[in-house]
């Protein structure tokens, strides 16, 4: 180790940079999240530091830096974009015994500055020795995501809270009721109800640690999106790593799911259409129950639990049962299919508005305002379609819509194994069945593909293709 980690105290402290350009800039931006007093000498000043120094958030000197600027300073950044400049501003520093940073300079600096993570007053630093800057920002990035961004106001409301907190004996418990307050039920409340639904739920927490019972689960009910783990968000990545146990559909990806931790349980209470499948009551039950045991359960939906996901049912289940739940949005089928197609799902001058159908429902194929979609023009993204096309090519053929009526077969969308078949109404079904789509499948009506959109401009007839 050539470099000793520490964090050094600035409050009230003077630390000065020696140049104004957009080196010093970079430096500055990290430096006035600090209670520094801190002083830039250069000619030459960056617009932004001409605004912190009209703000007071910084002073500016539009002259180089002398001995005497130096006195009582805590440490010196040298950012003059001259390697001549910076050397004698450095050995000014080192004459009076104060640590220096020349920036792109590893061997003639004293210290570097790692990367910092942000949620004060909680914060990590990466450091590399100087060697491997982007390994650094890459792990930067995977921190970020894995730390809730209200883990600082978290931080300072427990803080707060820890006196009361002592009427907790030392050890076991005490630790349990810190990690449940950090991991699980602290974001949910501060997401909910701000800091006050974090102070309410501290308060919560310790009657219910003291009276030696056991700590209430709760349930996350998850979008996992349609099939990319990239695409989930970091919500739903936070949850995922927090589960105790995930209660997940069978259309989520294999990728998806090797983001839970790996302690979690994993259930499949899948259900597919026309063919066994687990009973809503059966998964609410299953809900329920795992809650009541304290365990923190994921429900794990693929795409948006929102969009068809029976989300109502479910979250009536757990109010009737007294079960804390929250909701983490997902990416919908619907965007991720346009994605794959490379266009827009609204787009001026052809559709205001989007529709998102099912195919079927509890009583079979779904009906629909059959007549406003034969229409020309409107967009629908239609979810269990595959086997309602022909029930649905008919209804629209019987109320006017062309057959040449553009419709986008989209399977696994976001996934590396996608399909992206264009065809017409009229041969929707055919199509369906010649390219056999085993995976999940959203049908885009009213829409195709880019390239196929730039055939059909030009008159080219769009039969089955696909991209």
């Amino acid at each position: 180790m050539q470099h000793f980690p520490i964090f050094l105290r600035l409050s009230g402290r003077r630390v000065v940079v020696s140049g104004a350009g957009r080196a010093a800039t970079a430096k500055l931006r990290l430096l006035l999240k600090t209670d520094a007093r801190i002083v830039v000498f250069g000619p030459g000043p960056d617009p932004d530091i001409l605004s912190w120094h009209r703000d007071g958030a910084l002073r500016h000197d539009a002259r180089r830096i002398e001995g005497t600027d130096l006195e009582g300073a805590a440490l010196l950044y040298c950012a003059s974009d001259d390697p001549e400049e910076d050397a004698r501003a450095a050995a000014l520093a080192r004459r009076c015994r104060i640590p220096v940073n020349i920036v792109d300079n590893l061997e003639d600096s004293d210290f570097i500055t790692p990367a910092i993570v942000d949620r004060d007053p909680l914060f990590v630093a990466i450091g590399t020795e100087g060697t491997a800057p982007a390994l650094a920002r890459h792990l930067k990035a995977a921190i970020e995501a894995q730390l809730p961004g209200s883990l600082g106001a978290l931080a300072r409301i427990g803080q707060a809270f820890r006196p009361q907190a002592e009427r907790l004996p030392p050890g076991r418990m005490r630790h349990a009721f810190w990690s449940e307050y950090f991991s699980r039920r602290g974001p949910c409340a501060f997401a909910r109800n701000g800091e006050k639904g974090a102070r309410d739920c501290l308060s919560a927490l310790l009657d219910e640690t003291a009276e030696g019972g056991r700590l209430a689960g709760r349930v996350s009910l998850v979008g996992a999106g349609p099939g990319d783990p990239e695409l989930l968000t970091l919500k739903a990545r936070n949850r995922l790593h927090e589960a105790d146990i995930v209660v997940h559909d069978r259309l989520v990806s294999p990728q998806v799911l090797e983001l839970a931790r790996r302690e979690a349980e994993r259930i499949c209470a899948g259900k597919k259409g026309f063919g066994p499948a687990w009973r809503q009551e059966s998964i609410n039950a299953l809900m329920v129950r795992e809650a009541r045991t304290g365990r923190h359960v994921v429900r794990l939906k693929s795409g948006d639990p929102a969009v068809f996901g029976r989300l109502d049912e479910e979250v009536e289940a757990l109010e009737a049962e007294g079960i804390p739940w929250e909701v983490v949005p997902g990416i919908t089928a619907a965007a991720g299919a346009a994605a794959d197609m490379g266009v827009s799902l609204t787009r001026r001058g052809r559709n205001s508005e989007l529709r998102i159908l099912t195919g079927n429902d509890v009583d079979g194929f779904a009906e629909q305002d059959w007549a406003t979609l034969a229409r020309p023009g409107p967009v629908a993204a239609i979810y269990m379609g595959k086997r309602a096309a022909a029930f649905l090519r008919g209804r629209l053929l019987m109320r006017g819509a062309a057959p040449s009526t553009p419709v986008t077969i989209v399977e696994n969308a976001s996934r590396p194994d996608k399909r992206v078949v264009a065809t017409t109404l009229l041969r929707l079904p055919e199509a369906l069945d010649e390219a056999h789509f085993p995976g999940p499948v959203v049908l885009m009506l009213g829409i195709l593909p880019r390239d196929a959109m730039r055939k059909a401009e030009l008159g080219v007839e769009v039969g089955q293709e696909a991209v």
